[in-house]
């Protein structure tokens, strides 16, 4: 049973352990596209996250994150500028297909929400040329309206793919279904994105109700309300048909032994995401 199309982001199996250990269960498991977290590779150092991401011949969906651009002052904005060219030093080592952006929210005892949207557009802009350069796609991720003030205040895939407009070529999205399923201009605005060639990225989980914790309560998909089927199916509409890449932070399933929650991963995978069983429901 072939799982090409399906992608781990490291957040689902952080009790994994570190870079090398999350990558071994991955392929224990027949999964060979992965998105990292920046901890996880400089945990073991860029060179050696690269070397085992080429010597196994994986494919990384995504490199998390960039971002985070709102400061206080010039000398926090211009350091948040420094560590986004790091990540995209990264990114382009990994051969990731895209830099996810967390943009950032409100800056510390700020309450101005447009200078804050503002400072991330010129954030994009400033960094835009060194991701060119190195051959890296910028990927926005619109972030459920909860996080607004303290993670990122692009909150609608209207917002982000706006954004993607003003900026040009090497911008698009991830469409993380956790944060905008709820957006009544969804189905739109995954058209338009991809019209535009803009969608990068494809996140999946689910959203439970009640949800206790809006960042650590996320749903195994099934679990929840997401219509995950629908989701999948305007997606690949709009032309994008890369690996779902599953991201789940929760409590529950970061507590369970990693192959457990990745045989679990497969299961659900096949059974919620997959229009009309696709490829590899074989």
């Amino acid at each position: 049973m072939s799982f090409e199309g399906l992608s781990i982001n490291f957040a689902t199996v952080r009790q994994g352990g570190f870079f090398g250990e999350i990558v071994d269960a991955c392929l224990r498991n027949g999964i060979t596209a992965i998105s990292p977290w920046r901890e996880h590779v400089q945990g073991v150092g860029l060179a050696e996250a690269a070397r085992i991401v080429r010597d196994n011949g994986l494919r990384v969906t995504g490199h998390c994150r960039g971002g985070f651009f709102p400061a206080a002052d010039e000398a926090g904005r211009k350091a948040a500028i420094a560590d986004n060219h790091r990540a995209i030093d990264e990114a382009a080592a990994l051969g990731a297909a895209c830099l996810v952006m967390v943009v950032g929210g409100l800056p510390k005892g700020s309450r101005d929400l447009p200078a804050a949207r503002q400072m991330v557009a010129d954030g994009l802009a400033e960094i835009l040329p060194y991701a060119q350069k190195a051959g890296v796609k910028i990927a926005i991720e619109p972030l459920h309206p909860s996080y607004a003030a303290d993670r990122a205040c692009v909150n609608m895939l209207e917002q982000a793919l706006d954004l993607c407009d003003i900026l040009g070529a090497g911008v698009g999205v991830a469409i993380d279904v956790y944060h905008v399923w709820w957006d009544p201009k969804l189905a739109g605005q995954i058209e338009r994105a991809g019209r535009n060639g803009q969608i990068f990225a494809h996140h999946i989980c689910d959203w439970l109700v009640p949800t206790v914790d809006p960042l650590n309560d996320r749903g195994m998909m099934g679990d929840g309300v997401i219509d995950l089927l629908a989701f999948r199916r305007m997606i690949e509409a709009a032309g994008f048909h890369g690996p779902q890449e599953v991201e789940i932070f929760s409590h529950r399933w970061g507590a369970l032994p990693v192959d457990e929650v990745l045989a679990t991963v497969k299961e659900r995978y096949l059974a919620c995401c997959q229009p009309g069983g696709g490829d590899d429901a074989a």
